[in-house]
């Protein structure tokens, strides 16, 4: 059985690779994605042009599941 790199979407943080940093993805429009920092200032938001260079680190699930527990 292989294991699939999942798809970044709306709510996971990724790793992008054109950028190299992490952030986490809140939009995604027109197969852009809007990434913003991890910490830090709403301003500074990015964006990628498709998911090719995301990196999935922390699916949404296991983020709000973080959350939850902090």
């Amino acid at each position: 059985m292989t294991e699939e790199t999942p798809t970044a979407w709306v709510g996971d943080q990724v790793y992008d690779a054109n950028a190299d940093k992490e952030g986490v993805v809140t939009d995604v429009k027109n197969g852009t994605y809007v990434l913003r920092p991890l910490h830090g200032y709403w301003g500074h938001n990015w964006t990628a042009p498709n998911a090719e260079e995301l990196t999935v680190t922390v699916p949404r699930q296991e983020r709000v599941k973080q959350a939850r527990e902090a």
